[in-house]
């Protein structure tokens, strides 16, 4: 089977064919040179960037793989969680070739793609429990199979991305800070009470992750000579101080601050594990951007480790938005007899979907 994925649920536009579990090939192009200059994605322009490149890459990857379009035999597109304008883009144009083509059509959820991501290099084991951290969810799930989640924990404010990222911002780094932040903190000590692990106090297994932001904004503010300035010539950020002592006061704060990020993850995944909820499980699934992050992976990894599970992350090219998650999620439920028909909507983040709003148990009904 022949899927072509298709992801614009954010500021990534990418398409990607997958053909029995493989990848044959990807084209994607990112916006984050657009956005770095207002710090953030701006929702109006990310979905024009998405109508601008779709055409031209979904001609440069069937030119690429040598694939014409009669042989697709399904579509995936992302229906969301997302910025709505951005899903759009993606799921009129999806809907545009499903009826050209006349091939069946599938609305996937982002987040579930995103943990699925993994089965295209690994075997996957079910029942599975995954965590899902990305810039905009960090969310917890018992996985029965490739269209049966259970939603354990979400966060209920500050995903752990969007955190990692605006304590960048706060330091004056670019957009997105992530990367900096992480190797930053590489060879830093951490020092496990200068930042707090928040939203522990508590039997559940949501996330909230403003307090560690409050937190590290008080912190920084009585210590300012660790924030980056803009160099007008250079036309960067660069530290406000320099040498040894600098770098090492920086790449302690980072460390630390990754440190309460991963911890946090780390105690909230191992609370699902003990939980009535969530029963006997064959493996632990790591997915989103965040997942790329080394401390995070190593906090998890010596989880998964002390309770005799496997670790399956993906390649860190399949941690962040893409289009070979949804054509290998498509994929899966197509196997399973699953479609759309052309007038399923998007969900964007946030929106709740009725109970009585699928009809028909052919279609998928995603829960965000």
């Amino acid at each position: 089977m022949l899927c072509l994925g298709i992801e614009t649920s954010c500021d990534e536009t990418a398409l990607a064919l997958v053909r029995d579990g493989c990848l044959l090939g990807q084209s994607l192009r990112s916006q984050v040179d657009v956005h770095a200059l207002f710090g953030g994605v701006v929702p109006e322009l990310a979905s024009r960037e998405h109508g601008r490149c779709i055409g031209p890459l979904y001609d440069h990857l069937l030119k690429s793989c040598g694939v014409e379009a009669r042989d697709v035999d399904c579509l995936a597109v992302a229906r969301g969680p997302g910025l709505l304008g951005s899903l759009l883009v993606g799921i009129a144009f999806a809907k545009g070739l499903a009826l050209a083509l006349q091939k069946p059509l599938l609305g996937v959820n982002h987040l579930h793609a995103h943990l699925l991501a993994a089965g295209l290099e690994s075997k996957l084991a079910f029942p599975a429990l995954g965590l899902l951290v990305s810039g905009g969810h960090t969310h917890i799930y018992r996985i029965e199979s490739p269209r049966d989640f259970t939603l354990l924990g979400r966060s209920l404010d500050d995903a752990a991305g969007e955190a990692i990222d605006k304590f960048g911002k706060m330091l004056g780094l670019p957009y997105p800070a992530g990367k900096f932040i992480d190797e930053f903190a590489v060879g830093g000590e951490v020092d496990t009470k200068m930042f707090p692990k928040p939203y522990l106090d508590n039997d559940n297994c949501d996330f909230s992750f403003s307090g560690l932001k409050t937190a590290a904004r008080t912190l920084l503010d009585s210590r300012p000579h660790l924030r980056f300035v803009y160099d007008a010539e250079r036309l960067c950020p660069v530290p406000a101080e320099s040498g040894a002592e600098f770098r090492q006061e920086l790449a302690l704060l980072c460390a630390s601050f990754l440190y309460a990020v991963a911890q946090t993850l780390r105690l909230k995944l191992e609370r699902a594990l003990r939980t009535k909820w969530t029963g006997p499980i064959n493996s632990i699934l790591l997915a989103g951007g965040v997942a790329a992050n080394r401390v995070v992976r190593q906090n998890l990894s010596d989880l998964a480790a002390i309770a005799g599970l496997p670790l399956v992350v993906p390649s860190p090219a399949l941690c962040t938005d893409n289009a070979a998650m949804i054509a290998y999620a498509g994929q899966l439920l197509r196997e399973q007899g699953l479609r759309h028909d052309l007038s399923f909507a998007a969900i964007p983040r946030g929106q709740q979907v009725p109970d009585d709003y699928w009809q028909d148990l052919g279609y998928i009904a995603p829960t965000f």
